[in-house]
């Protein structure tokens, strides 16, 4: 008989984990709604055109596939084969796979808004909050499939949206007890105006992807990737200069305009940053200018974002994103501008976890369990126990009359706080005896006082 197991990359949520993982959903959701963001759902999957070519080389690499149905016809089995052959050799065929599961929530968004465009208010604010797959080498805080919570608003290029998602960002670390998170700024075009310095316009999806890599393998390595895709050594030192700037926004604004200031995207890019960092600063926002963030994704057209740890726990990015001028011009809809951020949820929650920042009621379900002690006397109580669940209150009866012990165990691994019983005594009395489990006290009410009363004590 197989073991059973997960595939890796996957997993099981127990109740206690649902329940912490609804408290980040509720919390990130209640400050998306304050915002005047509406709810979006979209499909698992995707026509594989919908997704291939928009999240680069390394990105396109990372999709599931899914396998057409009825590859086991006989009369497509020639047709089947020299499809795989196709897909092995990095092409993929129709013949084989047509769809795949969302790498994320950004492209399905920009195909929705290229399908109902016409219908939609603009600007068209909308936050998502779905699972995505990738086919990644899992690793602490990195899964294949795990949740993403984006907001997006779509339709305006006025700074006003950014100044709002950093907002966002703040309000909803600060109820989640992460003060000390920090958001990283940049901009796309101070990486445009960086190939254009080097005179290699057409590499900047070599110099981003490199870029995006510094955190993970070092400067050395990354001046290593660039001259390995024949970037030049004037470039590579260029390059490397400006990934070295750092110090207060003014002295890195001052530095940036000395290497870069006589490309033009440069100028208009550093004026929004500039702008941008010092409203989120007046509202207390933990922004922070980044020339070392590159996101490389080709969507990126504007402000790019990426949302930081706490610097005390062992854990990367929790969240970013950016403007995308032209999204869903890739779907034949040009010229409607767009900025968002994605939060991830699995990450966020690992660093709640390990800083034990969820509340204790976070995980609280059943509040009371009524024993059962017999057949009139569980008649009796399943009446209270229909009252408590009227007003609202999580509660249970046991659905055997057996022994105490195992009553008491059932409520101590369901970690219910209160035990009620009610025996013959106390139905001829129409009281019940209620213990706190965590105390040892104990109370004896009237049936009026335990629907009346919360159990708080």
């Amino acid at each position: 008989m197989a073991k059973p197991s997960l595939p890796p990359g996957t997993r099981d949520f127990s109740a206690e984990v649902v329940r912490k993982r609804n408290y980040l959903l509720n919390t990130i959701r209640s400050v998306f709604e304050c915002y005047g963001f509406g709810p979006l759902e979209t499909p698992a999957m995707e026509q594989l055109d919908t997704l291939m070519g928009k999240y680069g080389e390394e990105g396109d690499k990372l999709i599931f596939k899914i396998l057409n149905n009825g590859l086991d016809n006989p009369d497509k089995e020639k047709q089947t084969r020299v499809a795989l052959e196709q897909v092995l050799h990095g092409k993929n065929s129709k013949d084989l796979t047509e769809r795949a599961l969302r790498y994320d929530l950004t492209i399905p968004f920009a195909r929705y808004v290229a399908t109902w465009h016409q219908q939609l208010p603009l600007p068209f604010k909308r936050y998502q909050m779905q699972p995505v797959w990738r086919a990644d080498r899992p690793q602490k805080g990195r899964y294949r499939e795990f949740y993403q919570c984006d907001v997006d608003v779509v339709g305006s290029r006025s700074l006003l949206n950014e100044l709002e998602l950093g907002c966002i960002c703040h309000t909803i670390f600060s109820q989640l007890q992460l003060p000390d998170y920090s958001l990283r700024i940049n901009h796309r075009q101070l990486l445009v105006a960086l190939a254009a310095q080097c005179g290699i316009e057409d590499q900047l999806t070599i110099i981003t992807t490199a870029i995006d890599k510094l955190d993970k393998i070092g400067l050395e390595k990354v001046k290593e990737e660039l001259a390995q895709k024949n970037v030049s050594g004037a470039s590579i030192e260029l390059i490397t200069s400006y990934l070295q700037i750092e110090g207060p926004l003014a002295t890195q604004l001052d530095q940036l305009r000395s290497l870069l200031g006589k490309q033009p995207q440069a100028i208009t890019a550093l004026e929004e940053i500039e702008q941008l960092i010092e409203s989120l600063q007046e509202q207390e926002v933990r922004a922070v200018l980044d020339p070392t963030l590159a996101r490389g994704l080709n969507y990126y057209t504007g402000t790019i974002f990426e949302i930081k740890a706490p610097p005390r726990v062992t854990m990367g990015s929790i969240g970013g994103g950016g403007r995308y001028d032209d999204l869903t011009g890739l779907f034949g809809v040009p010229g409607l501008p767009g900025v968002g951020l994605s939060f991830g949820v699995d990450r966020i929650y690992d660093v709640l976890e390990e800083l034990q920042l969820f509340p204790p009621d976070s995980t609280q379900g059943t509040k009371v369990l009524f024993f059962n002690l017999g057949t009139a006397e569980m008649k009796t109580a399943f009446s209270q126990l229909q009252g408590l669940r009227a007003k609202g209150m999580a509660a249970e009866l046991y659905p055997e009359p057996v022994k105490f012990d195992k009553q008491f165990k059932y409520a101590e691994k369901k970690n219910i706080p209160y035990i009620a019983i009610i025996g013959k005594e106390e139905m001829e009395q129409q009281k019940v005896n209620v213990k706190n489990i965590r105390s040892g006290e104990q109370r004896t009410l009237s049936w009026n006082d335990l629907q009346t009363i919360s159990l708080n004590w």
